[in-house]
């Protein structure tokens, strides 16, 4: 044989540099991980003589959680504010693999409340405050009591399921409960504009995966309040109201009714009457012109040491007048609209709302949160020559519901009243609850599934 050249040499050593390592191909190496798995798989199923046998991929697998509520029915259930009806949320929580069909997640407990979150933000409409400004202020509390849903055995960490059904009953507190915030009705789901203040319900799961940490499942849930519906007898009874200007004139006022939803009229009747000590002077009164308005007030950190308040207007109205005080006194009636919101686009489409706050027919309405409180107020102005002016201001209530509405609501309440009545609060008759093991003979059927050889299928019955 011939001896390489010089060059011939220099470019063999290169070759034998550039050549790779000898190492086993990437695909053999998986076919032989999948068979030893296979073997493995094969020997415990003859050890234990089980059909079949789950291997979880991972200890803390991930576990896909939801909330569902009754079929074709909301969360809530029973009328909030009506202790009668026993509101409560109805439902239950399903659990199962997040990744793959039927792999094994490994759960230590499982708990689930309802938690209310209050926030104001004072400053968020104007955009010169909105950013030097007190930021948002926030509060998270517990509704009631967190229910503890299911829990492993003692002396284990976890156990490796593949389905869960947990039917749960959180009942809403429906008493005063004094300084107890979590014995009190709850405040109703509302946002003002602008996100100046909001109160927000959520339902939050809270899954424990062994010794990782505690991951949290929320939905959001809105809440309503009934118990300021205008069809209630405690608001149709009449309310008088007087106030006196310089020992002259008094302004009296009479409402029929005084709890006011959108669209609603709002009547109110009205007497000027001269002091019968004073009438040579009170004859001189020129009465000129009347106004009726309604006022919102809203008082953030009510129940702190800086209270802060903000009224707007929503509703005005001037009538004039321009006679003077007669000897027997003036009479009038007044009456304006009750203003709604507009839930329509341009285009006339109701719009789908957000899903933490219902979609009501008004801006705000009465309420009292743990950070903020809404009030309203009928306001009668009287304009006078030769005296004072008189200012009344009497408290209303606005409902969230128009009185067709209340009307149709009251039928509804008698019926969940009777139903509660069945309900003990104390030992509420729940459907059994639904835990497939890893370890189960029949985990693969409850899932919808089965193993034909070493293949797992659809099931078909």
């Amino acid at each position: 044989m011939r001896p390489l050249e010089p060059r011939q040499r220099q470019q063999s050593k290169h070759l034998q540099l550039l050549s790779p390592p000898s190492f086993p191909d990437a695909a053999f190496v998986l076919d032989c991980a999948y068979r030893l798995r296979q073997e493995r798989r094969q020997k415990r199923e003859r050890a234990t003589g089980d059909e079949i046998a789950y291997t979880p991929l991972s200890p803390l697998m991930a576990a896909f959680v939801r909330v569902l509520g009754p079929p074709n029915s909301n969360f809530l259930v029973g009328y909030p504010g009506i202790s009668a009806t026993l509101p409560r949320i109805e439902g239950k929580v399903e659990i199962r693999p997040k990744e793959g069909v039927s792999a094994p997640v490994a759960i230590s407990l499982v708990s689930i409340c309802l938690q209310r979150c209050e926030t104001i933000h004072p400053a968020a409409e104007l955009i010169v405050k909105k950013h030097l400004g007190t930021p948002r202020r926030e509060t998270v509390d517990i509704v009631g009591k967190e229910l503890l849903l299911w829990k492993c055995d003692i002396g284990r960490v976890s156990e490796d399921v593949v389905m869960m059904d947990l039917p749960f009953v959180l009942f809403i507190p429906f008493g005063r409960g004094g300084q107890e915030t979590n014995r009190r009705i709850p405040p109703a789901s509302l946002q003002l504009p602008s996100r100046t203040a909001e109160t927000r319900y959520e339902l939050v799961v809270t899954v424990q995966q062994g010794s990782a940490d505690q991951s949290k499942f929320v939905t959001p849930v809105p809440i309503q309040r009934y118990d300021t519906l205008s069809t209630f007898g405690m608001y149709n009874r009449p309310e008088s109201a007087d106030m006196v200007s310089d020992h002259l004139i008094t302004l009296g006022i009479s409402l029929p009714r005084w709890s006011y939803g959108p669209l609603d009229p709002v009547s109110v009747y009205i007497k000027l009457s001269p002091n019968l000590d004073h009438m040579k002077k009170a004859t001189k009164v020129m009465i000129q012109k009347i106004t009726m308005a309604i006022e919102e007030e809203i008082t953030f950190n009510h129940e702190g040491d800086e209270p802060t308040k903000k009224v707007n207007r929503i509703a005005k109205q001037t009538t004039p007048i321009g006679v003077r005080m007669p000897g027997t006194g003036y009479t009038t009636n007044l009456g304006l609209v009750f203003p709604s919101k507009e839930n329509r686009d341009a285009e006339g489409i109701i719009r789908r709302g957000k899903p933490h706050f219902p979609m009501y027919g008004v801006n705000s309405f009465t309420t009292t949160g743990s950070l903020y409180k809404i009030e309203f107020f009928l306001i009668i102005k009287a304009h006078m020559t030769n005296t004072r002016d008189i200012v009344l201001r009497q408290p209303i209530i606005v409902c969230p519901f128009d009185q067709q509405a209340c009307k149709e609501e009251m039928e509804s309440i008698e019926q969940a009243a009777k139903d509660a009545s069945h309900v003990d609060a104390n030992n509420p008759m729940l459907p059994a609850r639904t835990v497939i093991k890893a370890t189960d003979r029949d985990a693969l059927k409850a899932l919808g599934f089965t193993s034909v050889g070493n293949q797992r299928k659809i099931l078909i019955e």
